[in-house]
C-alpha cells in the first residue's frame, strides 16, 4: 500500500517519539538499580567486614553487577540518543514538507562564477536546490553531493539512476545512516586525516611487537620473587623506573602521536558504525553493489578493521590517567604497546583508508538523491535516449515551486535548435530558463525531473544568467560579459553544450546590443549549438526567418481590469505586449 510521504515521516517520528520516552523510563529504572546495587554492596561488605572472604565475594559479585547495569545504561543511552536524532530527522522533513527550508546549509561556499552553470540557476545560496535536497551529515558527504550536481557528468546516467531508486526505497535505512552520521561530532576533516596516515613516518622497531609483554612477564615474575622473599622489594621499584626509562625514550614521538590520534578518535568511530551499516545491508544496483565491494576486499570487513584502531586509540588515550602512565608505562610499557598496533594499522592500512572514506562520503550523497526521489513520487526519471530531441518534456516546471501554483509547459528541444524567448518583465522567462537548467542538471545527476514525462539525450549545460563587476579584478560590468561569452565560445569548440543566454550584452548602449547579440547567436546557431536565449529585444526575433534551426518563443503578460495579468505559458511566436511603462504608472513611479 502506498504511503505519502508526509503519512510515512508522521508515523515515523509518532514511532520514536514513543522509543524516547520508553527508553528514558529505562534508564531512570536502570539509575535506580545501580543506585541499589551500590548501597546494598556497601552495606554488605560493612557488616561482613570481619569475615573477609564473605566481604570480598560481596564486594566482588556487587561489582560485577554495577559494571553490568553500567553497560546496559550506556547502551539504551546510545538507542535513547538515537532515537532522538531520527524524532529531529523527521521533524525536519515534515518542515521541509511545508516548505520551511531556508534554515537549512545553503552550500554558498560552493558558488564558482567560472563554474559552467553554478552560479546562474539557483543551485547554491538561500532558497536554492541544494539547500532544499541536502540531507548530508558529514562535510565530505556535503562535498560530494555539490560535486554531483555540478558535475557536468552525462556519462552512465542511468547506473546511477538505478542506484538513485534502490535507495529511495530504503527510506528507514537511509534515515539510520544519517542519524548515526549526526550522533557524533567531528573535529578532524577525512582529508587532514588521509594526508596524516600517509605522511606519517614510523618510528617504533618491530621489536615492540613483543617486548611489552616480555616486559610485563617479567615485572609479574620479579614482585612474584618479590612477595615470596627471594629478591628484595626495592626490585619492583627498580623494574618501574627501568620501564619509564625505555618509554621516555620514544616519549616526545609518542606525545606527536597521541596528538595527532587525539584527533581522529570521533572520525574513525563515526566511519565505523556508518561502514558496518553499508556492508550488512544488501543492493541490487550495480554503483552500490561496486561501493559495497570496495570496503569488502579485505579479508576483515572495514568496519571491523576501524573498530581496531578505535580501541587501541581509546587505550592510548589512558596515559592522560596520571596512575595509568607511570604504572602502566612503568611496568607494561603501556604507551608503546598500543602506539606500535596504531603504527602496525596505519602500515597495513593507510592506502586503504581514502576508499573507506570515499564510499562512507557517497552514500552519505546519494542519500540524499534517493530522500528526494522518495519526496516527490510524482517526479518522473527521464527516458535516456540518443535520438535527435535534447528534451523533450511533457508538463515541465521549477522543482522548488508549490505545486500547487506551479504552472507547466510542454517543451521539445531538437539538437542544434535554438530557441529565442522573448517576454514582458515577471512574465516567466527567467523561470524558465532555470527550469531547463535544472532538467538538464538534475537528469545529469540521475535525478527524476519535475515533468510527467521526459525523454532526454544527455548533454552538457553551460550557462550565462548573472554577470557581475568586479572592484578587486578591475573589471568592468561589459568586460565579464564579454568574457563569459568568450568562455562559452571556448567550450562549444571542444565538445557540444546546451547553450542557456539571459539578456546578454546589456552593459552597452541598445544599437550595439541589438547588433552584437544578433551576430553572437548567428555564430552559435552555424556552430551547431543547442539553446535558448531570452531577450527583450524584439529585433533579435527576425533571426526565425533566415535560420531554419531558430525557432521564437515567448510569455505574455496581459492588462485585465488595470491589473496585469500572467499566465506562465510558453507560446510559439513573438511577444507583443511589454509591460514595463504600465508598471512604472501603477507603481506611481512616474
Amino acid at each position: 500500500m502506498f504511503k505519502s510521504p508526509s503519512t510515512f515521516y508522521q508515523e515515523q517520528l509518532k514511532k520514536y517519539l514513543k522509543e524516547v520516552k520508553s527508553f528514558k523510563s529505562r534508564l531512570v529504572l536502570m539509575s535506580t538499580y545501580r543506585l541499589l546495587v551500590f548501597v546494598i554492596t556497601s552495606l554488605g561488605v560493612y557488616f561482613f567486614f570481619n569475615n573477609w572472604q564473605i566481604a570480598l565475594i560481596i564486594a566482588i559479585v556487587g561489582i560485577a553487577l554495577f559494571l553490568y547495569l553500567l553497560s546496559r545504561y550506556t547502551d539504551v543511552k546510545a538507542q535513547r540518543d538515537l532515537a532522538k536524532v531520527l524524532v529531529t530527522l523527521n521533524e525536519e522533513e515534515i518542515k521541509i514538507g511545508t516548505g520551511e527550508f531556508q534554515h537549512r546549509s545553503s552550500g554558498l561556499e560552493f558558488q564558482n562564477p567560472t563554474h559552467f552553470y553554478s552560479l546562474d540557476i539557483d543551485l547554491f545560496g538561500r532558497g536554492s536546490f541544494f539547500q532544499f535536497i541536502n540531507r548530508t551529515a558529514i562535510s565530505e558527504g556535503k562535498e560530494r553531493l555539490a560535486s554531483i550536481l555540478t558535475a557536468n557528468n552525462i556519462n552512465s546516467i542511468v547506473k546511477r539512476q538505478e542506484a538513485i531508486k534502490e535507495l529511495s526505497e530504503k527510506a528507514i535505512w537511509r534515515q539510520n545512516y544519517t542519524a548515526k552520521a549526526q550522533l557524533i561530532s567531528v573535529e578532524t576533516p577525512a582529508r587532514t586525516i588521509i594526508n596524516w596516515l600517509k605522511q606519517h613516518k614510523l618510528f617504533l622497531p618491530k621489536s615492540m611487537a613483543w617486548l611489552p609483554e616480555v616486559f610485563s612477564v617479567l615485572f609479574l615474575i620479579i614482585t612474584s620473587c618479590a612477595i615470596f622473599g627471594v629478591i628484595p622489594v626495592e626490585y619492583v621499584g627498580y623494574w618501574l623506573f627501568v620501564g619509564l626509562g625505555i618509554t621516555g625514550f620514544y616519549l616526545k614521538k609518542i606525545n606527536d602521536l597521541a596528538l595527532n590520534t587525539s584527533k581522529v578518535k570521533d572520525t574513525f568511530r563515526q566511519y565505523a558504525a556508518l561502514l558496518n551499516q553499508i556492508e550488512n545491508e544488501t543492493f541490487k544496483s550495480e554503483l552500490l553493489k561496486e561501493k559495497q565491494l570496495k570496503i569488502q576486499s579485505e579479508s576483515k570487513k572495514a568496519s571491523e578493521i576501524f573498530k581496531s584502531l578505535s580501541k587501541a586509540l581509546d587505550a592510548l588515550d589512558n596515559r592522560n590517567n596520571l596512575l595509568s602512565a607511570i604504572f602502566g608505562n612503568g611496568y607494561f610499557l603501556w604507551d608503546l604497546k598500543q602506539s606500535y598496533k596504531i603504527e602496525k594499522w596505519i602500515a597495513q592500512y593507510a592506502d586503504k583508508v581514502e576508499d573507506w572514506f570515499e564510499v562512507v562520503s557517497f552514500f552519505d550523497a546519494y542519500n540524499s538523491l534517493g530522500n528526494y526521489v522518495f519526496n516527490h513520487p510524482n517526479f518522473t526519471f527521464s527516458y535516456i535516449t540518443s535520438k535527435g530531441e535534447v528534451v523533450n518534456a511533457k508538463d515541465l516546471g521549477h522543482p522548488l515551486l508549490d505545486k500547487e501554483k506551479r504552472v507547466t509547459s510542454n517543451v521539445r528541444i531538437n539538437n542544434e535548435q535554438f530557441f529565442i524567448v522573448t517576454g514582458a518583465n515577471m512574465a516567466g522567462k527567467s523561470t524558465f530558463l532555470r527550469t531547463i537548467s535544472l532538467h538538464i542538471v538534475m537528469a545529469n545527476a540521475g535525478l527524476p525531473v519535475c515533468a510527467k514525462t521526459s525523454e532526454y539525450n544527455p548533454v552538457k549545460l553551460v550557462t550565462s544568467m548573472r554577470t557581475s563587476d568586479s572592484l578587486i579584478d578591475d573589471s568592468s560590468y561589459f568586460f565579464s560579459e564579454l568574457t563569459r561569452l568568450k568562455f562559452i565560445v571556448d567550450a562549444i569548440k571542444k565538445e557540444p553544450y546546451f547553450i542557456i543566454l539571459d539578456e546578454i550584452l546589456k552593459g552597452t548602449n541598445s544599437t550595439d546590443k541589438a547588433i552584437g547579440s544578433r551576430k553572437f547567436v548567428e555564430k552559435l546557431v552555424a556552430s551547431n549549438a543547442t539553446g535558448i536565449i531570452a531577450t527583450h529585444d524584439l529585433s533579435l526575433c527576425e533571426i526565425e526567418k533566415e535560420l531554419n534551426d531558430v525557432q521564437n518563443y515567448y510569455f505574455d503578460a496581459q492588462i485585465v481590469n488595470d491589473e496585469l495579468f500572467f499566465d506562465y505559458k510558453l507560446k510559439q511566436g513573438v511577444c507583443q505586449n511589454m509591460n514595463a511603462s504600465f508598471l512604472l504608472k501603477k507603481m506611481e513611479i512616474v
